[in-house]
C-alpha cells in the first residue's frame, strides 16, 4: 500500500525504507475506533481498505461529522504537528485496515524529505478548504447539499487519490457521514441521480459529474 501512495513514490529508496520500517498495519472492526479524541497523537494514519468517519462529540450530546476517509486517504498530519491531545474521533464504518506511521518516522521524513514536506503542506491546505466548505454547508446548505458534499468529499482528487468514479458504500454509511437518516439519504440520492450527478445502485455510488456535484454541494 505504501508503494502505491503519491508521497511514497517521490521518496528516495533510503527514505522509503525508513517509512516502511516505521509503519505497521492494524485491523479495525466495524464501529471500532481508529483513534479517539483526547488520546496522545502517536501515529499518522492511512486507510488501506475500508471506510472511516472523522467526527467529534460535543458537550451538548450531538455528534459533528467532518468527513469520510476511504481507501487511499491519509489523515492526522495536522495533529502530528501540534503538541496536544487529539481533537477528534475516527470510527470505522465497516471492517477497515489501517496503516499507522509512528510519530518519530513522520517527523524524520519531514526533516529529511522535501517531497514529503510538499505532500504534507498540500494535504493540510486541501483539508482546510474542505473543512471551510463543510462549515458553510452546515450553516447554509439544505439536506440535499449536505449529502452531496459528503459524497463529493470521498472523491476528492488529493485527499482521496486513486478512488476512481465508483465507491462501495451503503445509504446508511452516507447517512453517518452527512449526519442524516438513511431514508433522507435515499431521497437525496434520487434527486442527485435525476440531475445527472451520480448513479446510485445497491451498495455503491458512481459519480458521473464530480464538478457539478461539488458545485451543487456549495
Amino acid at each position: 500500500m505504501l508503494r502505491r501512495t503519491s508521497w511514497a513514490q517521490s521518496l528516495s529508496a533510503a527514505d522509503f525504507a525508513r517509512a516502511r520500517e516505521g509503519t505497521v498495519e492494524r485491523f479495525i472492526p466495524a464501529a471500532g475506533f481508529v483513534c479517539r479524541k483526547g488520546e496522545p497523537v502517536e501515529h499518522w494514519f492511512g486507510i488501506i481498505d475500508g471506510l472511516a468517519k472523522m467526527s467529534s462529540d460535543w458537550a451538548s450530546g450531538k455528534t459533528a461529522s467532518y468527513t469520510g476517509i476511504a481507501a487511499g486517504g491519509w489523515f492526522g498530519e495536522g495533529s502530528m504537528l501540534k503538541a496536544e491531545a487529539r481533537r477528534y474521533d475516527v470510527v470505522a464504518l465497516r471492517a477497515t485496515r489501517v496503516a499507522c506511521m509512528k510519530r518519530e518516522t513522520f517527523h524524520w521524513l519531514l526533516d529529511h524529505s522535501i517531497p514529503f514536506n510538499r505532500f504534507v503542506i498540500n494535504q493540510i491546505n486541501e483539508r482546510l478548504g474542505l473543512f471551510i466548505g463543510l462549515l458553510e454547508s452546515e450553516r447554509l446548505a439544505d439536506t440535499d447539499a449536505r449529502v452531496a458534499r459528503a459524497i463529493a468529499a470521498l472523491f476528492h482528487p488529493v485527499l482521496q487519490p486513486g478512488i476512481g468514479s465508483r465507491i462501495a458504500i451503503s445509504q446508511g454509511e452516507i447517512g453517518y457521514l452527512a449526519g442524516v437518516s438513511r431514508q433522507r439519504v435515499n431521497r437525496s440520492l434520487r434527486l442527485l441521480a435525476e440531475r445527472g450527478y451520480l448513479r446510485a445502485e445497491y451498495g455503491s455510488v458512481t459519480v458521473l459529474d464530480l464538478d457539478r456535484l461539488r458545485r451543487f454541494a456549495g
